[in-house]
């Protein structure tokens, strides 16, 4: 997903950039171990996550140092092998790596819902090692970018890749959390007919009083003419799944990994890959079907466009700085554990981008303050609020 001018501008400005288009899994994860190598054998003081990669290295890393058994493990995955394959290297270059580098870090702000996932998990098994601020479910993060950043970005993903004509499309989007939200309605409103799945029977009802189909990708396969996964799990569009599509079928993820979809089994299949350009690749099966998968499975809309539009991504990048400043301001009493920003903090990122679109926005009295129980300046909803 790299943008190789954006990388070659951050490196003139004397930034050590580790990243390019078109890496393999080996780069990246070598990537990723040098972002984190730093003069002196230290590392970061605070880390920026998406995706918890750099997290999750860094956590898989020092576990290894303190038990080099944790590497014996089966890999689940490819890019399970990889990343234990790097810190299989990494040990024997540097077998105190990743001890220095938790020595000089103070905490960790995560963007993405896999990243916090997995910030979770590590919690419930008491492997967190620093201070992380769940990002992701800012109100302003995830009900903006998720949503509206996505029904921009992947329309522009999917067009710049194929030029295809959506109206008319029968599109399949997996998933109907606030990505699946977006992606539902921006399909919509290019004039294709959306079916949506989903597990949650909450999330189904929305769609289906959204006015959007609601069925199993199984039942989906005779018509879907598009697949989106948008979910952050695993297997949603597997083998079988693309052996049964339509021909000429468009396969692409916006949801995180490329396990989305069964790319490993699919590379693995007697289907044969053509590229048709980069980003864009054909596999025909030997009954003559073929689909178009986007991106390698990975996302779509940073592989084969640019990104959510930069309006959007101020309001999250806007919650990622406030989380730094907070996590800096509390190294000297850190206090292990994912939390959230406060709720003041996450209206006044909303508050700060009002002006450029022209929004002015009504003031309280005094009496109507304490007529619902806020302050004037606010915040206005409790924690539990849903917007």
């Amino acid at each position: 997903s790299t943008q190789d001018h954006a990388a070659a501008a951050i490196a003139k400005a004397g930034v050590p950039v580790f990243a390019w288009k078109g890496e393999t899994l080996e780069e990246y994860w070598w990537c990723t171990a040098m972002a984190l190598s730093f003069e002196g054998g230290k590392g970061p003081n605070l880390i920026v996550d998406d995706g918890g990669d750099a997290t999750l290295l860094i956590h898989q890393g020092f576990a290894a140092e303190n038990d080099a058994t944790t590497l014996d493990r089966e890999a689940g995955s490819y890019e399970e092998s990889v990343i234990i394959a790097t810190l299989r290297k990494l040990l024997e270059e540097d077998p105190q790596k990743w001890h220095r580098t938790v020595e000089e870090w103070k905490g960790v702000s995560e963007e993405t819902t896999t990243g916090v996932h997995r910030l979770y998990q590590m919690q419930e098994r008491g492997e967190l090692l620093v201070p992380a601020i769940n990002v992701n479910d800012s109100v302003t993060k995830s009900k903006f970018d998720n949503l509206y950043g996505c029904r921009e970005s992947l329309a522009d993903g999917i067009k710049r890749a194929t030029d295809v004509m959506i109206a008319g499309k029968v599109v399949v989007v997996c998933g109907y959390g606030d990505v699946g939200k977006g992606c539902a309605r921006s399909m919509r409103s290019y004039g294709a007919r959306v079916i949506v799945t989903e597990i949650d029977p909450i999330c189904a009802l929305q769609a289906a009083m959204e006015g959007f189909e609601v069925m199993r990708v199984e039942d989906a396969l005779p018509e879907g003419n598009i697949y989106v996964t948008t979910t952050g799990n695993c297997d949603i569009i597997t083998l079988e799944h693309m052996q049964g599509m339509r021909d000429q079928a468009i396969v692409c993820n916006i949801g995180h990994f490329d396990n989305e979809i069964q790319m490993a089994r699919l590379e693995a299949s007697d289907a044969v890959k053509s590229t048709i350009k980069p980003q864009v690749d054909k596999y025909t099966f030997p009954d003559g079907h073929s689909i178009f998968v986007l991106a390698e499975g990975r996302l779509v809309n940073l592989g084969c466009a640019t990104g959510h539009p930069s309006f959007v991504m101020s309001n999250s990048f806007t919650n990622q700085t406030l989380a730094q400043m907070k996590l800096w301001e509390d190294r000297e009493n850190p206090v292990v554990g994912v939390t959230r920003l406060p709720k003041e903090l996450d209206e006044e990122v909303a508050r700060l981008h009002l002006e450029n679109i022209g929004v002015r926005l009504t003031t309280l009295t005094q009496k109507q303050a304490d007529y619902i129980g806020v302050k004037v300046e606010g915040p206005f909803k409790a924690d539990h609020y849903r917007y």
